[in-house]
């Protein structure tokens, strides 16, 4: 390419060849984190509404999956986004993490229908995440047709070349031919860990490669029943241990080690999922307790659990907002949203005296946990 010899790698079909050596510490590592999915499971059937959870969970993975792709985005900014408000970084940036829960709610609700997660999946899902955003022009929801790379200003001096153009189609085929269990059957998180690796290292788009390989992990979940709702995501540990992500995927490339792989994927579940059941926990407590604060308001107790509740759905809302979403009046629910900010409860983040914006403080602190610090409005 451009003058130059280019070395471009081409994976072997899935399982691996030879057979993984799962010795007993791996084994245990496997199952620890099967156990730590079942806990999270159970939980999710156990909380009053299920719903509330899920619209959190799935806006801070969108959020954490495009930072490492580089945008500037903060779940502030989504949702004030999603109510309308401008946010504090670029409309192009939040556009993209918009389209990211776009993405994940379409292929959920697919693998729900009972559609088999395959090529014209991926390619479902990566035309929602690449609509209307910065990657619009990179052929959404099509395989690429041109040589791709990571790292590096060309080629010849990238980090990693995924496989030539002319080679993307088999390599997609094989790999649904794995994710449909053939040759053999392979246990879901085995097929999580080694599929994600498959996927990137294909890199079969110009562009949200990343994204949709760690959406292709929940898909899995959900579509195999280990999870009943998408509640994990491991966006954040990768984010977290991004070195060792890139230097782990890559040892896979050049040496053939899954097992490390695989031993740092399966940690990542258990550490993940068992957090995930901490913060449902935590959201839960913080919900109980300021209801139990709301009822103690007196006269205005019942407008502000309505309230309290429209804020739970969404935890930044405006005055017209929350009058639409409770069908109170404008008076009551400013009089209501005053209360509430005496009673610490939600706070005012503009500064305004018109167009005022309110967050439910202690929800999105919760939330904003590991992501990075919202820029100042």
């Amino acid at each position: 390419m451009g003058g130059e010899r280019v070395r471009a790698f081409v994976p072997k079909p899935l399982p691996p060849t030879p057979s993984l050596a799962v010795d007993a510490a791996l084994r245990e590592e496997i199952d620890q984190a099967l156990l730590a999915l079942g806990r999270l499971d159970s939980v999710s059937s156990l909380l009053p509404d299920t719903a509330l959870f899920l619209y959190a969970f799935v806006r801070k993975e969108a959020v954490l999956s495009s930072q490492i792709e580089g945008t500037q985005s903060s779940l502030s900014d989504l949702l004030l986004f999603e109510i309308e408000e401008a946010p504090g970084v670029p409309f192009d940036d939040v556009r993209e993490v918009s389209n990211y829960v776009r993405a994940l709610e379409h292929g959920v609700k697919r693998v729900r229908g009972n559609f088999p997660i395959s090529n014209r999946l991926f390619r479902e899902v990566h035309a929602e995440l690449l609509a209307q955003s910065r990657g619009s022009e990179k052929r959404p929801g099509e395989f690429r047709t041109s040589q791709n790379w990571i790292g590096g200003a060309r080629p010849g001096v990238a980090t990693f070349v995924p496989p030539p153009p002319d080679k993307v189609l088999e390599c997609m085929a094989e790999l649904e031919k794995f994710l449909h269990d053939k040759p053999e059957r392979t246990p879901v998180l085995l097929k999580a860990a080694l599929a994600h690796v498959q996927f990137v290292t294909i890199h079969p788009f110009l562009d949200g490669n990343g994204r949709l390989g760690r959406l292709l992990i929940t898909l899995l979940l959900v579509s195999e029943g280990v999870l009943r709702e998408p509640l994990l995501y491991l966006s954040l540990y990768f984010k977290t241990k991004r070195k060792t992500y890139y230097e782990l995927l890559q040892r896979v490339r050049t040496d053939g080690d899954w097992e490390a792989w695989i031993s740092f994927f399966m940690r990542g579940v258990k550490e993940t999922a068992e957090g995930a059941v901490s913060t449902a926990q935590q959201l839960a407590q913080i919900f109980k307790e300021d209801r139990e604060r709301i009822q103690a308001l007196g006269r205005i107790s019942g407008s502000a659990l309505r309230v309290h509740y429209a804020l739970q759905q969404h935890p930044i809302q405006t005055i017209t907002t929350a009058k639409d979403r409770t069908g109170l009046t404008v008076p009551t629910v400013t009089a209501v949203m005053k209360s509430l900010e005496t009673a610490g409860i939600v706070r005012e983040l503009t500064g305004k005296q018109r167009g005022r914006v309110f967050g439910y403080d202690r929800y999105l602190k919760v939330l904003n946990e590991g992501t990075t610090t919202p820029p100042r409005r």
